[in-house]
């Protein structure tokens, strides 16, 4: 068996596509889960992952895990990720997503072993928020102006991981991914919602399609692409920085739903508008330049939108 390495959120989207990522790897690969946690995501690697149950608000449990386990990777992907959550909970957003952060690096501080542990802190585009047109394509050095809960909880880890990084000489890095998706999705994030409502139109569950603000536009990547360059981000990015990672390309909700409804051959006969999907405040465009990342990894993305979008479109024909 190979190093080990530590994913917090194992059980989540992204968590799961790591997990296989690293263990194809050659990595021995253990997880947190939380008491009540969904495992669908990893019932596939059962036997090849160890999972043990933490909180990363618990600041004990976090530290006897470290301890324990001794990882020589951490990963730490545990969040209360859903933007509009965060509208209805801030409180438990903030908490989960910096006092977690700060537990994970007050951990490593405490049990002195910073030259020892790689870290990657999973950030986001969200971070950036209300970006003028001169700003665009979004550079690691756009300043931020989060425009949710969630954003600003990322944007406080974010910093405090650069800052213990240079306070205690961690070897920690920050990536700030723009939107992804791909197969196990949540269905409460846009392209897998649409996804699935298409897959229960042409299975005829269904007649119409609700949906939130299709004018906003994202930049899109596969969750495939993105462990690989978390992988390439712990092993070759620099500690202290952070990095951007993205396609490079924008495209509005409209035109991301559109590409779904040719890929399933059915029309919706109406198309509503659900003021429960829209925001307080959004964010008009957000699409990043990762050419930092680029430059100190290699990384560049392999697998097209419509790929992804086929595969999580298939992933809900099964699910269905």
């Amino acid at each position: 068996m190979g190093k080990r390495a530590l994913i917090t959120g194992i059980t989540g989207f992204v968590g799961s596509h790591l997990a296989e990522y690293l263990l194809k790897e050659g990595l021995e690969v253990i997880g947190t889960t939380r008491p009540r946690s969904k495992t669908e995501n990893i019932d596939h690697l059962k036997g090849q992952v160890t999972l043990v149950e933490a909180d990363i608000r618990d600041y004990a449990s976090i530290l006897g895990i470290i301890d324990k386990h001794f990882p020589f990777y951490i990963f730490h992907l545990a969040a209360q990720s859903f933007v509009p959550m965060s509208w209805k909970a801030p409180s438990e957003t903030l908490v989960t997503n910096i006092v977690g952060t700060a537990n994970i690096l007050e951990a490593i501080k405490f049990l002195e072993v910073g030259e020892d542990i790689k870290i990657l802190v999973a950030g986001t585009s969200e971070e950036y928020g209300l970006v003028s047109p001169d700003f665009l394509p979004i550079k690691e050095s756009c300043p931020l102006r989060p425009q949710s809960p969630y954003g600003v909880s990322k944007v406080a880890a974010d910093l405090l991981t650069q800052q213990y990084t240079r306070s205690y000489n961690l070897r920690a890095v920050v990536t700030r991914a723009f939107n992804h998706t791909g197969p196990r999705r949540g269905e409460v994030f846009v392209s897998s919602n649409f996804a699935k409502q298409l897959v229960e139109i042409e299975k005829g569950i269904r007649d119409k399609i609700m949906v939130g603000n299709l004018t906003a536009k994202r930049d899109f990547s596969d969750v495939r692409d993105i462990v690989r360059a978390y992988w390439l981000a712990i092993e070759k990015g620099k500690s202290g920085e952070a990095y951007n990672i993205c396609s490079g390309n924008a495209i509005s909700i409209e035109e991301l739903l559109l590409k779904m409804v040719k890929m399933t051959n059915v029309l919706p006969k109406t198309i509503v508008e659900d003021i429960e999907r829209l925001r307080p405040s959004d964010v008009p465009i957000l699409v990043g330049d990762c050419s930092k990342f680029k430059e100190q990894t290699g990384w560049e993305p392999k697998i097209p939108l419509e790929k992804t979008l086929e595969d999580l479109v298939n992933y809900w024909r099964e699910k269905v």
